[in-house]
């Protein structure tokens, strides 16, 4: 079976979706019924998606006018199986396979920069039309995608994310050296790991975190990694006063090979986002053998099951309580790793790319 992968999501700073995306581009070629796996971006192929995760890709050469390189494209496209794992299928494309990762631009437009909604007001629609079958994270997102779009239950199949093997529980002496250059000890903070946009309540976090009696804030700073962001200046300006005060630290954007310990170290996760589509934090900090608060909206129930602690990140005064209790509780503490462990194993990216196939052979060309 010859398959095309749209790689558009893929960069040197990956987001969830790439890591999707460059999880299936170096597993897809293992699976049984590939033949050939072919990279396509922005009207070219590609033989090298890791170029795009270095960062190194450089500019395609304009050997066509691009009307005619269109249009070659489009009849190699043609003899191939096309697989979108970001929302779209690209307009030289009839058909497909469509991975939808949530609806929060359809339920949470206020979240994004209008750059994105009219991306998804332009091409989104067109390419539910011209999908065979559409992949969703979650079962959470399958049942919103036949709420919301009158998509048939038997078009959408479930096809859950992974945990990079990475991400594991670390001994002292690693975690000693690895968060030396954040000046941070091992069980010495709590840590929440997020793009800065309106959606994952990184705001709401703050307030609730100021609110901490000051024995707590004293010894256990709260430490923030993670993407820019956008729509986010009051947030940034609420950032500034929490490190001025000593109880924040914000890493900002932590590269891949440094994650693994800074979660490892940390002695509570927190994640209080409204709406995910699946959540890959949360479960990276349980593989991790940390115990996980996280919100109790959208997917992330489903994702974390019985190993995470619940709260509504809207309310400060129970956000907080939840904060003291689970740093407090070494019951509850021992518990949470234990199942935390158990429900990350669940994850694993070579199920995810083995699922994807299968789906693939259904359609085969």
């Amino acid at each position: 079976m010859n398959v095309t992968l749209l790689v558009d999501a893929l960069g040197p700073r990956l987001s969830g979706i790439g890591r999707y995306t460059w999880e299936l581009a170096a597993r897809l070629p293992q699976q049984p019924g590939i033949d050939q796996l072919n990279y396509y971006i922005h009207g070219h192929f590609i033989d090298d998606p890791s170029a795009l995760v270095r960062g190194t890709f450089p500019r395609p050469r304009k050997l066509f006018p691009r009307a005619l390189a269109r249009r070659l494209a489009r009849r190699r496209l043609g003899r191939s199986l096309v697989h979108g794992p970001n929302f779209f299928l690209p307009p030289e494309v009839d058909s497909g396979i469509v991975t939808v990762h949530d609806l929060s631009v359809f339920r949470y437009p206020e979240t994004h920069p209008a750059e994105r909604l009219h991306a998804f007001e332009r091409e989104f629609a067109g390419s539910l039309d011209r999908a065979w079958h559409l992949i969703t994270d979650t079962e959470t997102v399958k049942r919103e995608l036949v709420a919301d779009f009158s998509v048939p239950e038997t078009g959408i199949s479930v096809v859950p994310l992974g945990v990079d093997e990475r991400y594991r529980p670390h001994s002292q002496s690693e975690l000693r050296e690895a968060l030396e250059q954040w000046q941070l000890t091992p069980g010495g903070y709590s840590l929440c790991v997020s793009t800065l946009e309106p959606r994952k309540k990184i705001a709401e976090l703050l307030r609730a975190w100021r609110e901490l009696p000051a024995s707590v804030v004293c010894s256990m700073p709260l430490v923030l990694a993670g993407a820019e962001g956008w729509l986010n200046q009051e947030l940034h300006d609420e950032i500034r006063g929490g490190v001025v005060a000593g109880w924040l630290r914000h890493l900002g954007f932590v590269p891949e090979d440094d994650l693994p310990a800074l979660y490892a170290g940390a002695a509570l996760f927190l994640y209080p986002s409204t709406y995910e589509g699946f959540g890959l934090p949360p479960i990276e900090a349980m593989a991790s053998g940390v115990p996980v608060l996280v919100s109790n909206r959208s997917c992330l129930p489903e994702v974390c099951g019985d190993a995470a602690r619940y709260i509504d990140p809207d309310d400060t005064a129970g956000f907080r309580d939840a904060i003291i209790e689970a740093l407090a509780d070494e019951d509850w503490r021992a518990a949470s790793l234990r199942r935390g462990l158990s429900q990350a194993a669940k994850y694993r990216w070579e199920d995810c790319a083995s699922k994807t196939a299968e789906i693939y052979l259904r359609f085969r060309r």
